[in-house]
């Protein structure tokens, strides 16, 4: 009781002295403190969720690569070629499909459903960089691959199909044709507008639940409700606006069966209209949907040989066995970012 008046009696002196008016000021100045410090944590917390909540203004790189003009093509058989490579990429199914004219070896979806534009659209999965950087090594299949080989994978995977011959007139000509879009890229280069968009990860999982949302809101007019896609009114067995999931759609060895390709898709391309300078979505609306329509059903494929090195498979390669402890759930949908610092602290 004794040690403690010593405390109480200055206490009680300074507060005499202070007053009430200098009380008001202490509380004034605490109050201000507190909501500084509460402002400045509000603002990084916006920073740190910025990529995944804002719809950006787009990408304004530079020098984006335009496809040459079909003017150009040369006339004569070698043209001839290249015309016949830019129709079977644009109208796949008329030739491949299930009715096709030459032989019946594709579910009926057109490699430019996912190679926009018959693969010119920047950022829209196109063929710039495929001359100029085939042959190349591909940890996927741990060979060096051919854009033959290149070509095949899609036919077996994104149409769910058959390979062609290397020798065929058909895979001749989709090689010439891609070969003459890449005219004017540098051995070994990739120009700008090459490929997809690449997104940042999300800190929280994608969410197909909240995608559904976004996709039943932009997306069904084209895709159907249930991802059955539209038919061509005229070629009906040709796909005007593809399906998502379902027998017909894509199979689960298809590059866009991972949630980062799919998302940087959807985001510079969807809904229709969309582009990369001028997108509809959020970075995190765009991974939701993709983690929407990754969630259902879609025709399997045997992927045990994909990635024979497992220390290189893809962050979001939704299979395993992996080189880490990570979940195939969280390899699917997130979140990303441990993931990769992991993997960083390995190299």
């Amino acid at each position: 009781m004794d040690q403690n008046q010593p405390k109480e009696s200055l206490i009680k002196g300074l507060s005499e002295k202070i007053g009430s008016r200098g009380r008001m000021i202490l509380l004034f100045v605490f109050l201000i403190s507190v909501f500084i410090i509460g402002a400045r944590h509000f603002v990084n917390w916006v920073n740190s969720s910025s990529s995944a909540t804002r719809k950006d203004e787009g990408i304004h790189a530079e020098n984006i690569w335009r496809a040459p003009d079909d003017a150009t093509i040369p006339t004569g058989a070698a043209g001839e070629e290249i015309r016949y490579g830019k129709e079977l990429i644009a109208h796949t199914s008329d030739y491949l499909g299930p009715n096709g004219k030459v032989m019946a070896i594709s579910n009926g979806m057109n490699c430019q459903n996912c190679h926009l534009d018959a693969g010119t659209k920047p950022f829209g999965n196109n063929y710039s960089a495929v001359a100029s950087t085939y042959p190349r090594f591909r940890a996927r299949s741990g060979t060096e691959e051919t854009i033959e080989k290149r070509v095949n994978d899609c036919l077996e995977r994104s149409l769910n199909g058959r390979a062609l011959s290397n020798e065929s007139r058909e895979m001749k000509a989709i090689v010439k044709y891609i070969k003459w879009l890449g005219t004017g890229v540098p051995k070994g280069e990739t120009p700008n507008g090459a490929g997809l968009v690449t997104l940042a990860y999300l800190n929280i999982p994608a969410d197909p639940v909240k995608g559904k949302i976004v996709f039943d809101e932009k997306c069904v007019v084209c895709h159907g409700k249930n991802g059955e896609g539209i038919r061509d009114t005229v070629k009906t067995t040709s796909w005007m606006y593809p399906p998502l999931w379902g027998n017909d759609s894509y199979n689960e060895g298809a590059g866009l069966f991972r949630l980062s390709r799919f998302a940087g898709y959807i985001k510079a391309n969807m809904p229709l209209g969309a582009n990369y300078t001028n997108p509809q979505l959020t970075d995190e609306e765009a991974w939701n949907i993709a983690a929407y329509v990754n969630s259902l059903p879609r025709p399997k494929m045997n992927t045990t040989n994909d990635w024979p090195d497992i220390s290189k498979k893809p962050i979001d390669h939704p299979f395993g066995p992996y080189a880490d402890s990570f979940s195939e759930r969280q390899h699917k949908y997130g979140p990303f970012k441990p993931i990769a610092e992991e993997q960083q602290s390995k190299k």
